[in-house]
C-alpha cells in the first residue's frame, strides 16, 4: 500500500493494477500522518519504506513516521529504487493525499492477523 504525498506522480509512477484512493481534496488535506495514524490502528503493517532524498538530512517527518508505526522497521531507499517498488504488481492500494511536506511518501507492506 502506498499512501502519496501531494508531489508523487500517482498517474505515472504507482502500480496500473493499484486501486486509487483521492484523499487530497485540497493542499493539505488529508495529511500523510493523518491517514497513517487511521490505517496502523486497521491493519497489521509488517514494514514501511521511504524515499531518501539526497541529502543526509532526515526530513522531519520521518520522525513522526517512526512514532505512529512503533515498532515497525523502516527501509529508507533512493528515489528511482523508490518508483520501482510503487510501480510492483503487489502494491494494491495507492492513497494520494494532500500533505505538503517533501519526502512523505510511505510504502506499506501489510500483513495477516492470525486470530488467537
Amino acid at each position: 500500500m502506498l499512501i502519496a504525498d501531494g508531489n508523487f506522480p500517482t498517474a505515472t509512477r504507482a502500480a496500473g493494477g493499484a486501486r486509487r484512493v483521492h484523499l487530497n481534496l485540497a493542499p493539505g488535506l488529508l495529511s500523510a500522518t493523518d491517514v497513517l495514524g487511521v490505517l496502523v490502528e486497521a491493519v497489521n503493517v509488517e514494514a514501511a519504506t521511504v524515499m531518501k532524498p539526497p541529502s543526509e538530512v532526515e526530513p522531519p517527518i520521518f520522525s513522526e513516521f517512526r512514532t505512529i508505526l512503533g515498532e515497525v522497521p523502516i527501509t529508507a531507499v533512493g528515489r528511482e529504487d523508490f518508483y520501482e517498488l510503487t510501480e510492483r504488481r503487489e502494491v494494491a492500494l495507492v492513497v494520494a493525499t494532500g500533505e505538503r511536506r517533501l519526502y512523505a511518501n510511505l510504502l506499506l507492506t501489510i500483513g495477516v492477523v492470525v486470530a488467537a
